[in-house]
């Protein structure tokens, strides 16, 4: 019998958050299982831990593929190994990611992406997405494509045809809106399992890139998504330098057997 952590991941205050199943027994386990493992749970990732090693080794799985890198499974894996042991950086698709973790919040530092590209405002029109005043495509090293809407009310109206999008060329399309130092957001990617994410790290990721490839260096910014799926959350993102720093609070809800 081998035991699954149930985090939630980027809450707003208590509530919603994105779900996250964390296995740290991984022995004899193969790809192929632990993709099983992540469809059974239907999490939008579930993260599997080898802490056999002289550093902890993530492999994150959506319910369909297995994909390099996610933040929220690496948030929370980040929460998880603070508890368990010395380690403050873990390997993943991507190579090492620092981690800090502290109370009910964890942190990871992952360098922001030079892969920027400006693409026509009419990139994802005919999958729903239409009434951007700007688009990119940024590499993660998955593409995603973003979207910036006038305001939040049209992120929040957004009907995207989920099939159109699956049959894309890029695996992520992050929606979003700016007002200051708050952004409101959506992210779509039926291509890898998941249509609608609740809160998505890689996302905030690829918008400091973003932001830096248009000038602004460094800054910081408050990101709430996940209201349309009734998942309130949060994530907190910082950049300058060169990397990128996203963190929020992380939750605990169960640990759960999982019979293999």
């Amino acid at each position: 019998m081998r035991n699954c952590q149930v985090l939630r991941v980027f809450t707003r205050g208590e509530a919603g958050g994105n779900h996250l199943g964390v296995v740290t027994d991984v022995a004899g386990l193969e790809g192929a299982e632990m993709r099983g493992i992540a469809a059974g749970l239907g999490f939008s990732e579930t993260v599997f831990l080898d802490c056999t090693g002289p550093l902890p080794v993530a492999r994150i799985f959506t319910p369909a593929a297995e994909i390099p890198f996610a933040g929220h499974p690496l948030v929370g894996a980040g929460w998880v190994l603070g508890a368990m042991g010395p380690w403050r950086r873990v390997t993943c698709g991507i190579g090492e990611v620092a981690f800090r973790a502290e109370g009910g919040r964890a942190w990871i530092d992952v360098a922001a992406s030079r892969e920027v590209e400006e693409v026509p405002v009419s990139a994802a029109a005919g999958c729903g997405l239409s009434g951007a005043e700007g688009a990119w495509m940024v590499w993660l090293p998955l593409r995603y494509l973003l979207l910036e809407v006038p305001t939040a009310a049209a992120v929040a109206a957004a009907r995207p045809d989920f099939g159109c999008l699956t049959g894309e060329s890029w695996e992520g399309t992050l929606l979003f809106s700016r007002s200051g130092g708050t952004v409101k957001a959506r992210f779509f990617a039926p291509a890898v399992g998941v249509d609608e994410d609740p809160a998505t790290g890689s996302a905030a990721v690829a918008l400091a890139s973003l932001l830096t490839f248009a000038g602004e260096r460094e800054g910081s910014l408050v990101i709430d998504q996940g209201d349309e799926v009734g998942a309130p959350s949060r994530i907190s993102l910082r950049w300058g330098g060169g990397m990128v720093t996203v963190g929020g609070t992380v939750c605990r809800d169960e640990v759960r057997a999982l019979g293999r």
